[in-house]
């Protein structure tokens, strides 16, 4: 935490010293850095490309998902919990983001509107599965199922 907030501290007097003004973000720039962080996160925490960011600090496999943190009670351990948690490496994916757009504003605004697309592509994908496959359903299977309701 302490790292965290002194992290923030210290980009927050860079913009001070850069004359960036963070108060310039719309509601959109929220909902897009939402997306953003949601698929860093996921990225992050759990897809195998990724994996040798976790490597050092988990035991498993990323291709079985079954990455668990190493050690007990160590510095290793608290970055393993958190680089296998979604929710956890998501709110350091977010402030890292929104740093980006107050420092550096194009490349922030390039890599959080990317990652985002990134996103909604991933839900995207996952819709369009779905429905194929509810299309792809036998019609006896379906008919049995409109009968239980």
């Amino acid at each position: 935490m302490g790292t965290f907030a002194a992290g923030l501290a210290a980009a927050g007097a860079a913009g001070r010293a850069l004359d960036r003004d963070p108060q310039c973000q719309t509601a959109l720039d929220f909902l897009v850095l939402a997306g953003a962080s949601f698929k860093a996160a996921r990225t992050l925490a759990r897809d195998e490309v990724t994996s040798f960011v976790r490597e050092p600090f988990v035991e498993g496999h990323a291709h079985q998902g079954d990455e668990e943190p190493v050690g007990t009670g160590d510095v290793r351990q608290a970055i393993g919990e958190l680089v296998t948690c979604s929710r956890c490496v998501g709110t350091w994916a977010a402030a890292g983001l929104a740093v980006t757009q107050v420092l550096a504003p194009r490349f922030g605004r390039l890599l959080t509107w990317s990652l985002a697309a990134a996103g909604a592509n991933d839900f995207l994908q996952a819709g369009f599965a779905a429905l194929t496959n509810k299309a792809n359903e036998p019609e006896e299977a379906a008919q049995t199922r409109v009968g239980m309701l």
